[in-house]
């Protein structure tokens, strides 16, 4: 997991340099969208393997296939070699994140399993201050490969902890595996996440292509699973209130939390003129309030229950998200840190509690689909937050109370400007105000959306005993 969110957080930082070495900068963010393409795209796919074949022989093959995307990145000659290279990272990815929450599930009741799971959380938190660290201490003194070679030690380490350590009873059924269900699945998602890219670009006459794409895929996928023996995606398992409830919670948690980590910097550097360094301290509240949140909701699952911990998250999200309704340029960044502390704490506790739940009200051969069902939709609703919220943000940015039309190169100028001795463009910053003002309006009624799904969510009882023990499985 740390290898995965290490990732997540180097990259941008080396970005620059590779770019200079490599040029193709128009191709720059895609390689950063091809990693979550095809992250999102697979994670389903590998729950459902990890219910056939086993826990361990996923992770394993994930692990090997991030390293290998890792390796040959660190070898790329140039932008869309770099992007295919991330394209493998992704799907390395796609087999960690679900499978080793999975093993998680697998090896703990739900009353210690949300201790473990925040413990999880905080390695994205320490991932997020350490990443940035690390990727400048890299660039500084080293090439730009070792960032994508530092994951080769670690992926051996973890390799070599799993097998090992975690033991798995043999499978009894020959497993029957939906090849066309994964490949029309992925085809779907693939050309959605294409789409939602393209989208409010230049390329609309191609996100239009990319979605019928997207529409023909579902048609047969849906097709597909209705006949297959043992289907890639059980219905049975997504249609399910209380799952389809959650998972529907936590899109829109992706949603916001995507608003939050893309806007504020821009607010407090653009807006309240502060440096970057304040805008990152304001956002990393977020990371700090999430893992507090996943703990505290790990100490109270048996005290509380699962439900009303899931709609008491949700219901604090709004609470944060109103701060930055509230944000004026006079305003201090201290409300800013304040919103995106009581964010995270919210998220913190939903996310826990939605995943814990999902887990416990299937059988345990199902939960490896059920985990990556909650992590596709958290990676859905990150897509679908930075396409509504870029559109949000540039129909505000058209439809300024004055006459003047703002550019992309004045909002660039106004958040490259060094905050002492420069000289502000207070009407680029008004108009920068009105747009993200109007977006956080949408990121609150997001929030709220959470509460409501969550409303959705009948109470769930915790199971006092797991199929297979920690003690039995270590």
């Amino acid at each position: 997991m740390a290898m995965v969110a290490l990732e997540a957080t180097i990259v941008a930082t080396a970005m620059p340099q590779i770019v200079t070495d490599l040029g193709g900068l128009q191709l720059y963010s895609w390689v950063f969208a091809s990693f979550l393409l095809a992250q999102t795209a697979m994670t389903v796919v590998f729950g459902k393997l990890s219910d056939l074949y086993g826990r361990k022989p996923v992770m394993l093959a994930g692990i090997a296939i991030f390293v290998l995307g890792s390796v040959l990145a660190g070898f790329a000659w140039s932008m869309p070699a770099m992007i295919v290279f991330r394209l493998i990272q992704g799907v390395g990815a796609g087999a960690i994140q679900p499978v080793a929450m999975t093993i998680v599930a697998d090896l703990y009741p739900a009353r210690e399993r949300g201790k473990v799971q925040g413990y999880l959380a905080s390695v994205w938190a320490i991932s997020a201050v350490l990443g940035p660290m690390v990727g400048s201490l890299i660039i500084h003194d080293m090439s730009w490969a070792w960032i994508f070679w530092l994951n080769v030690p670690i992926g051996l380490a973890a390799a070599v902890g799993f097998m090992l350590f975690l033991r798995e009873g043999a499978r009894q059924s020959k497993p029957a595996l939906d090849i066309p269900g994964a490949v029309l699945f992925t085809a779907a998602i693939g050309a959605l996440m294409l789409a939602l890219t393209d989208a409010g670009t230049s390329n609309g006459g191609r996100a239009l292509f990319e979605l019928a794409i997207c529409a023909v895929c579902a048609v047969l996928f849906v097709w597909q699973e209705r006949r297959a023996v043992d289907p890639m995606m059980s219905f049975s398992i997504w249609g399910r209130r209380p799952i389809a409830a959650s998972n529907c919670a936590t899109v829109f948690v992706g949603m916001a939390m995507m608003g939050l980590t893309t806007f504020l910097p821009m607010y407090v550097q653009g807006v309240l003129h502060r440096t970057p360094v304040v805008a990152g301290l304001a956002l990393t509240m977020m990371m700090v309030g999430w893992p507090l949140g996943a703990t505290l909701s790990a100490k109270s699952l048996h005290r509380f229950g699962l439900r009303q911990l899931m709609v008491f998250g949700s219901a604090v999200v709004p609470l944060g998200a109103v701060c930055f309704v509230l944000l004026t340029p006079e305003s201090s960044p201290v409300l800013a840190g304040i919103g995106s502390l009581i964010m995270g704490l919210g998220m913190g506790i939903a996310s826990i509690s939605s995943l814990v739940l999902i887990q416990e009200i299937v059988e345990p051969a199902q939960r490896g689909s059920a985990t990556a069902s909650n992590l596709f939709s958290r990676n859905l609703g990150n897509t679908l937050g930075a396409t509504l919220f870029g559109a949000v943000l540039n129909y505000g940015l058209a439809h300024t109370s004055d006459t003047v039309k703002i550019t992309a190169d004045q909002i660039k100028q106004l958040l490259d400007s060094e905050v002492s001795g420069a000289v502000q463009n207070v009407q680029v910053q008004l108009a920068l105000h009105q747009s993200l003002h109007v977006t956080f309006w949408v990121m609150f009624l997001i929030t709220v959306a959470v509460l409501l799904a969550a409303l959705l969510v009948p109470s769930i009882a915790l199971r006092r005993t797991v199929q297979v023990s920690a003690h039995d499985a270590l």
